[in-house]
């Protein structure tokens, strides 16, 4: 099974399953169906990917616990960090505006606006946002479902805890899905 990202940049209409909707013109995402007239992201959860897509991850779910999908958007001010964390699940992210360094095993990439990248979830991530413009990201991410409601970030120093977060996430919609 695989996670897949498509970009629509002159609308998109849906017509339901297990994926995410991103509108840009209205800042918020949906699940399942949904009619967006102007630029949109979708994520879909499928077996293989269709052509003309952005980016594709292999997800392999574990057939005996229970998953949502979530969508949100991740917003910096210029020089924000989360610093060194996980997440339970995978997702794939892309870049609104600005830009962002992310630094996962043993590799590092920056990434500027309509760029996606792939996160598995337990490979530990840093991110730092651009020093001179705010950053966005919106994702889908596949998690456990007891993680609904409730921030997905594990910190791997205990000491980043009580460091400032400058980070702000948006939650637009965790939802069950079936597999």
């Amino acid at each position: 099974m695989i996670l897949a990202l498509y970009h629509h940049p002159h609308g998109v209409e849906t017509t339901g399953g297990n994926l995410a909707v991103y509108d840009f013109d209205r800042n918020t995402a949906f699940f399942g169906a949904a009619s967006v007239p102007g630029r949109a992201l979708v994520w879909k959860l499928e077996e293989k990917p269709a052509a003309g897509g952005k980016l594709a991850g292999p997800v392999a779910l574990d057939p005996d616990k229970e998953w949502l999908l979530r969508c949100d958007r991740v917003d910096f001010p210029p020089g924000g960090i989360a610093y060194r964390h996980t997440h339970p699940g995978p997702g794939i992210r892309c870049l609104l505006h600005g830009s962002i360094r992310i630094e996962s095993g043993g590799e590092t990439h920056v990434y500027e606006a309509l760029e996606p990248w792939f996160e598995a979830g337990p490979e530990p991530v840093l991110a730092v946002a651009s020093e001179v413009e705010e950053t966005a990201f919106v994702r889908a991410m596949l998690v456990p479902r007891e993680w609904a409601g409730k921030r997905t970030i594990s910190y791997v120093d205990p000491a980043d805890e009580d460091k400032p977060k400058l980070q702000r996430a948006t939650v637009f919609f965790d939802e069950p899905i079936e597999l």
